[in-house]
């Protein structure tokens, strides 16, 4: 570590403190608590700077007496600890290394995302790739070894989803689902195309962090709530009760329904997951905003409208236009195996 990081890290320290002392922060305790926790790491960086400090000082105190060679034994005593302490200074410099690398990877991820795909242009072959890629994803997160839970879908008469929001948790699900956010292209002659003819369709995918208990507090006074019967493709009712759930939080306008499960209370509570996530996400771009303005990659991990990547399935090819990278064997991927994917992406798309 260098002096200008050191310094940069105590610009920092003392950024944290005048934080911690204002009585704005002290009232919003998630805040605090992230505040108070990146502080005391700090503290423990800047303590084993001082210690590597005062050893590199008196590494140079004994290289002076050695070169000064005005007493052998006073010389032969500085070169054995000479020796000690030049270790001592390498394994402190790792363990600087380390505290600092973990200090990065302690950076808590949330176990569970949200997922929801929404088809765009292109129809029902739109709708038709919003099923595909729920079918990579489910196979995905099954190699993973990862939970999967529907919370809301609306079904095409063809076997698509107009859109469709699932779960997934129980694994280091955000660190390798996080960069799917986006535009998804897809070109292919689709089912429905007699003539042959190659069509583009886009689907958008939103990856939605489930937030911890109490990080989002909803009131119920905020909530107006409206129950519906829930219809399959086509308006067939799925049952004669109102078991589907829409939700509207009335001081963002969110809106959010549910209705998968034939009861109404557990469409109640997938709706209510959904809309959590939603005013999380909406909150850190927020606050996203007004700490950083103009940043180049505001939660790039969770952008909605730009193109990530392509399908063409006549090329045999996907190629994400975030890191300029194309993979073939498109059926494999689609199929779940989505490794090298997700691998490259981790690596290139490494927050800065």
């Amino acid at each position: 570590m260098t002096e200008k990081e050191i310094e940069l890290i105590k610009k920092e320290y003392d950024s944290l403190m005048q934080q911690l002392s204002s009585p704005e922060l002290i009232s919003d305790w998630e805040k605090f608590e992230k505040v108070s926790k990146r502080k005391n790491f700090l503290e423990k960086v800047m303590e084993k700077f001082e210690q590597l400090k005062e050893l590199k000082n008196r590494i140079a105190e004994n290289r002076a007496i050695i070169s000064a060679k005005e007493d052998d034994e006073l010389s032969n005593l500085a070169e054995g600890e000479l020796n000690d302490l030049s270790r001592e200074e390498i394994e402190l410099e790792k363990e600087i290394e380390n505290l600092l690398r973990k200090g990065v990877d302690k950076i808590e991820e949330p176990k569970s995302v949200i997922l929801e795909i929404r088809a765009g242009t292109g129809g029902e072959e739109a709708s038709l790739f919003v099923a595909d890629l729920f079918r990579m994803y489910s196979k995905y997160a099954k190699s993973q070894q990862w939970k999967l839970k529907t919370l809301d879908s609306r079904k095409t008469e063809l076997g698509g989803f107009k859109e469709i929001i699932f779960e997934l948790n129980n694994g280091n699900v955000f660190s390798h689902m996080k960069y799917e956010g986006g535009v998804h292209r897809v070109q292919r002659i689709p089912v429905t195309e007699k003539g042959g003819r190659i069509h583009t369709s886009t689907v958008s995918v939103a990856v939605l962090q489930k937030p911890k208990k109490a990080q989002i507090r909803i009131s119920p006074q905020d909530l107006k709530i409206d129950t519906y019967r829930a219809s399959s493709a086509g308006g067939q009712y799925v049952n004669k009760t109102e078991s589907a759930i829409r939700i509207t939080h009335l001081p963002t306008g969110l809106v959010v329904t549910s209705q998968t499960e034939r009861s109404q209370p557990q469409n109640k509570q997938n709706a209510l997951v959904i809309l959590e996530a939603k005013i999380l996400e909406k909150k850190q771009f927020e606050e996203e905003a007004e700490i950083s303005g103009t940043r180049k990659t505001q939660i790039g991990w969770a952008k909605r409208a730009e193109k990530i990547r392509t399908y063409n399935f006549p090329q045999d090819r996907i190629t994400d236009h975030r890191i300029k990278k194309s993979w073939s064997n498109i059926e494999e991927i689609m199929n779940g195996k989505m490794d090298q994917i997700i691998e490259d992406l981790r690596d290139n798309l490494k927050e800065n």
